[in-house]
């Protein structure tokens, strides 16, 4: 029975990775409709010839490379629960003192994951660098991974603490807790992760150019955010990508600036940039996503509830008999891993519509529009970003409207203001 499901989700797998390698690669229609051709939304206005081959090539294998690793996670748990090797990091572990029996287990399972999915790691890593989005060398890499292992290995480690106790504790019910646990723990992570978080990854200062940073704190002021200070991060040598954003929630809220953004946009075109991040804390956005993911969550918890309660007890192909054995952790992370999957277009859509909403905030607050079509078209350009990527793309991925729908609205807005 294990071999005969093996070889059925190993088919299936290697199936559904052709589809997509043919729809990323040749099916998937990234045209410009040919009423946009030559006009501002085109990128071949604003791009060079090597820029627009190396956008299409790079977005293309980050894309395969995206919707493959997902569903090959998925097919790792699979293995690990089938041919028994999570059940042996149990045994493994228990034989370990008491208080560091769920750590062993975590730690083992942690383990061997990133040393299955290293090399698509590094060579994520390396095909930045080839394309020139990544400047980050690979002893920096290395520091950086080894903090992302460190971090979700202690966060891992709690949480399954947490939800082995609440299993044992209120059996079928463990689902609603955890969830109720999930309300604060959300809060305290979006306070902390300014402060605390953040600074191990990258060194953060107060801007050194006095003069931007007043006039970005006179439009943080008029929408009443609390900010003394707008704070630069060094990621160039990291990175060749723009960024800015506006992070945290209450006294730890920080407006941060790539110095990436800094060398290579205007004055005029940051504060476009930075008008637009403080419209997503205007109109609250931090929350409204806050709630649709405990909203997400809510429903994704149940369902994973509903399936593995389900699924144990039976006589199965993975070996899983007891909900309350940690065994079962590789279930409960790959039902969360495919419910996150088939969920992220909602979410994403949700998302898409506060950009939009923040683009027009930044559009009346600063009446330039030219700035943001020029700051839309420098995010393309140094980002290798595809300008109308395929429809299944955009679904799963795009948390932002594509750059042809940002620009045609930044086109818009232009031939507006010039009418009047």
């Amino acid at each position: 029975m294990r071999k005969k499901w093996t070889w059925i989700f190993g088919l299936a797998f290697i199936l559904y990775t052709i589809l997509m390698y043919g729809y990323i690669f040749y099916w998937g229609n990234t045209e410009i409709p040919k009423a946009l051709s030559g006009s501002v939304a085109d990128p071949s206005t604003f791009m060079s010839d090597k820029q627009l081959a190396n956008s299409a090539k790079y977005s293309e294998i980050k894309n395969f490379l995206f919707f493959v690793i997902t569903p090959l996670e998925w097919l790792f748990y699979f293995l690990i629960l089938a041919f028994g090797v999570s059940t042996s990091l149990s045994t493994w572990s228990s034989n370990k003192r008491k208080g560091f029996q769920t750590f062993s287990y975590v730690m083992g399972l942690s383990f061997l994951t990133l040393l299955v999915f290293l090399p698509f790691k590094f060579y994520s890593y390396r095909l930045s660098v080839q394309y020139g989005i990544s400047s980050q060398s690979i002893f920096s890499w290395l520091k950086d991974l080894t903090i992302s292992f460190g971090i979700d290995l202690l966060f891992m480690t709690a949480s399954t603490i947490v939800l082995m106790w609440l299993i044992r504790r209120y059996g079928r019910l463990w689902w609603l807790y955890a969830w109720l646990i999930t309300v604060p723990f959300t809060v305290f992570m979006m306070f902390i992760q300014p402060v605390v978080i953040d600074p191990l990854y990258n060194d953060f200062y107060p801007l050194k150019d006095k003069v931007l940073e007043q006039k970005i704190l006179d439009i943080a002021h008029k929408a009443n955010i609390p900010a003394n200070h707008v704070f630069e991060v060094n990621m160039s040598t990291k990175t060749s990508a723009l960024n800015a954003y506006v992070t945290g929630i209450g006294s730890n809220s920080r407006i941060v600036l790539w110095d990436t953004t800094l060398q290579k946009l205007t004055d005029e075109e940051i504060l476009f940039v930075m008008a637009h991040e403080i419209g997503h804390y205007v109109k609250k956005d931090v929350y409204q996503s806050m709630g649709i993911y405990l909203a997400i969550s809510f429903l994704g918890l149940w369902v994973t509830d509903f399936i593995v309660s389900g699924y144990v007890g039976r006589k199965n192909v993975l070996g899983v008999r007891s909900l309350r054995d940690i065994s079962i952790l590789p279930l409960i992370l790959v039902v969360i891993s495919i419910l996150s999957f088939l969920f992220s277009p909602i979410d994403n859509t949700f998302s898409r519509m506060q950009e939009t909403r923040a683009d027009q905030y930044a559009l009346k607050m600063t009446n330039d529009p030219k700035s943001g079509l020029s700051s839309f078209q420098k995010l393309s350009s140094f980002g290798l970003t595809q300008v109308n990527p395929p429809i299944l793309v955009k679904f799963f991925r795009y948390t932002h409207p594509t750059m042809l729908e940002r620009l045609q609205t930044m086109e818009g807005y232009i031939e507006e203001h010039d009418d009047k």
